[in-house]
C-alpha cells in the first residue's frame, strides 16, 4: 500500500504526465474563450462580424493547439473549443460573413 501514500505530483489540471505544459494549457483556455464567443454571438445575426473572426482565430488556435498537445486532456479540451469554433465561424460566414457590410 505504499502507492496510497504518494503525494500528487502533477504540475496542474491539464498535465496527467505530471509535467506543466504552460503554452498548451494557454491555447486550450484561448481556444475555449473564442469557440464560446463564436458559438453564442452566431446566434445573432447582426453579430456575424464578431462570430465570423473568432470563429476563425479560435479554429487556427486550436489547430496549433492540437499539434502541439502533449496530454489527452488537451485533445479533448482543444476538440471542444474547436467544435465551438467551427460552428460559430460557419453560421457568421452564412450571416455575412468576414467583411459584410463593410465593403458596401
Amino acid at each position: 500500500m505504499a502507492q496510497a501514500m504518494r503525494p500528487n505530483t502533477a504540475g496542474g489540471l491539464f498535465a496527467t504526465d505530471g509535467k506543466s505544459h504552460p503554452l498548451q494549457d494557454a491555447l486550450l483556455a484561448v481556444t475555449l474563450m473564442l469557440g464560446i464567443t463564436s458559438f453564442i454571438t452566431a446566434m445573432f445575426h447582426h453579430l456575424h462580424l464578431l462570430s465570423s473572426w473568432t470563429g476563425l482565430v479560435g479554429i487556427l488556435t486550436g489547430a496549433y493547439g492540437q499539434w502541439i498537445s502533449v496530454t489527452t486532456r488537451e485533445r479533448f479540451g482543444l476538440v471542444l473549443g474547436l467544435g465551438a469554433a467551427a460552428v460559430g465561424f460557419f453560421l457568421g460566414m452564412a450571416h455575412g460573413g468576414l467583411f459584410g457590410g463593410l465593403l458596401d
